[in-house]
């Protein structure tokens, strides 16, 4: 059997103009795009459950408090 039912490898689908003529850019599938987007939710999951770190919430502040003088 030689289908690709196991290749799990991206595709990329070429776009084609309103005059037919192939687009410059290509677009990955639905199927890859899904799989990529679960993946990154894997992978970052973690770091995102972690708490923002007080330095970080302190610069955010003051950009906040410039931003709001500034207007």
């Amino acid at each position: 059997m030689t289908g690709d039912k196991g290749n799990k490898l991206p595709r990329a689908l070429p776009r084609t103009s309103l005059d037919g003529t192939l687009g410059t850019r290509a677009k990955l599938d639905d199927g890859s795009q899904k799989r990529i987007g679960d993946q990154l939710r894997a992978m970052y999951d973690e770091l995102m459950q972690q708490p923002v770190p007080d330095r970080f919430k302190d610069l955010l502040d003051q950009l906040d408090k410039k931003k709001a003088g500034s207007q």
